[in-house]
């Protein structure tokens, strides 16, 4: 079920409204079943890839814990077995297998003895509970969580269902106790809830789902723009995937808090950073934390020599990439993120005064991290890695007259036309504005009740008025 859908117009109020009225002890059940049907609005039959992690998770967590020595370890490796070898089924089995076959093929090896493909679809957001899932398992073996031996709880803090298919990936430690807690009706809690659902619902249907009609022209026929268009086109996509991301992330805090639950704070306003690790430091904050955490320091993070150091990031930022998709795109993606995290660090290294780092020079070196970013979106939007190259170059061939020509043309270039570039334009303004005022998940104007109010009712305004209604899907769904 899409956020963005008339379904989950009529889905969040009613399980909100059940969710209050019953008495505490019952209200699990109740997340739990409105989280599955939430789920299998999509694919139903994939409920029983969740089941069977969860079931083993379950287990895995309760044996860790009564075990010792390397049993314990021993049912650790079970559970991520399971976990990653359902990722690696499902996301990665048919990547590999075409590699091996081109392998074959360039060995002469006859084509009947190519290995088969598996006609399947990815389930919905697998990645992020397969991670959310690890990470429970994880922290039981460390130590730094207790087992959950209520089954249902488990279950419903793997299938929550606000951030069941995109995220935040939550940590146990944090959410299970709140599947516990009572929480009370609290009118201001639920229009704070509303009102980020809200804005989240504008950056998904008025400024992403916008932006993508003049993105999708492009990069579905790259070779057929000049270098204006696709740089233009690249700008627009670092937008889109910001606000088709950080809008969902939205609405699953904002849906979760009207509740009473607090998630945790994927994004950060990280197009206000001022170089590519601060960047990290803000995009995708449950991700990045999570091969922080789990990953990075389990290599030996920054307590080993320099020069580890950085493979250890460069092979974060590589698995990170292919995390998000099985393409080398994502791979490249990824690992010029890594190379430009060490390039800074490098930079700090010997110049530990860098003139980035002075105030006056802030704007320049949030614009500078934004076009780096930008460029490197390329590779995560292109078709293929040869689009990818080709955008590249031809962005750093960059031609005035084709920026002209962009200008007069997009008229025919988009579907809405001149009209829907405007609006798309002035909201990324107004996006500029609310993300220099607001602190996090915070309205600026929490303190002015009466600006408050004519604010949302504007955002409200262009949401009705302006938003892409088609049921489109968030990017990240793939994933």
């Amino acid at each position: 079920m899409l956020f963005n859908s008339s379904e989950f117009l009529l889905f969040f109020p009613l399980v909100t409204i059940i969710y209050f009225l019953l008495p505490h002890k019952f209200r699990w059940i109740h997340l739990l079943i409105a989280s599955c049907i939430f789920y299998m609005a999509f694919i139903p039959v994939y409920i029983l890839i969740l089941l069977f992690t969860i079931v083993v998770d379950y287990f895995a967590g309760i044996w860790i814990a009564n075990s010792v020595g390397k049993r314990r370890k021993w049912f650790l490796v079970l559970s991520l077995i399971a976990n990653i070898g359902i990722l690696a089924v499902f996301k990665y089995y048919n990547f590999f297998i075409e590699n091996v076959n081109v392998i074959l093929h360039y060995l002469g090896i006859h084509a009947n003895s190519e290995l088969p493909y598996l006609s399947i679809i990815l389930p919905i957001g697998l990645s992020f509970h397969t991670f959310q899932a690890m990470s429970y398992t994880i922290e039981v073996y460390r130590g730094n969580q207790k087992p959950e031996k209520h089954f249902g709880i488990y279950a419903l803090y793997v299938m929550f269902y606000p951030q069941l298919v995109a995220g935040p990936i939550e940590r146990p430690q944090h959410l299970l106790p709140q599947l516990r807690e009572k929480h009370q009706f609290d009118i201001d809690r639920v229009y704070a809830g509303l009102r980020l659902m809200l804005w989240g619902l504008f950056k998904k249907v008025v400024i992403a789902d916008r932006l993508a009609l003049y993105v999708n022209e492009v990069y579905g026929n790259v070779h057929g723009y000049g270098s204006g268009n696709l740089l233009i086109a690249a700008f627009f996509f670092a937008i889109q995937i910001y606000c088709d991301f950080s809008g969902y992330s939205d609405m699953a805090l904002g849906a979760a808090r009207v509740m009473g639950f607090r998630l945790m704070i994927n994004f950060n306003r990280p197009y206000f950073s001022k170089n590519i690790r601060e960047f990290w430091q803000r995009w995708h904050i449950s991700l990045s934390s999570w091969f922080r955490d789990y990953l990075y320091k389990s290599l030996g993070g920054n307590r080993i020599s320099t020069f580890r150091t950085y493979i250890n990031i460069l092979i974060v930022f590589l698995i990170s990439g292919f995390w998000h998709g099985a393409n080398y795109t994502f791979i490249v993606w990824g690992a010029i993120h890594g190379i430009l995290v060490i390039a800074y660090m490098l930079s700090r290294k010997y110049n530990k005064t860098s003139v980035f780092d002075k105030r006056f020079l802030d704007v320049p070196s949030i614009l500078f991290t934004f076009f780096l970013v930008s460029i490197a979106f390329v590779f995560f939007r292109a078709n293929t890695l040869h689009d990818a190259l080709y955008v590249v170059s031809t962005i750093f061939n960059f031609d005035f007259s084709q920026f002209t020509l962009m200008l007069k043309d997009v008229g025919n270039r988009v579907e809405v036309g001149k009209t829907s570039l405007a609006i798309g334009l002035f909201s990324i303004v107004l996006l500029l504005i609310n993300d220099s005022y607001q602190k996090i998940d915070q309205s600026a104007f929490d303190k002015k009740p009466v600006a408050d109010i004519l604010y949302n009712a504007l955002i409200l305004f262009l949401v009705v008025s302006f938003g892409v209604f088609k049921n489109t899907n968030f990017i990240y769904f793939q994933f």
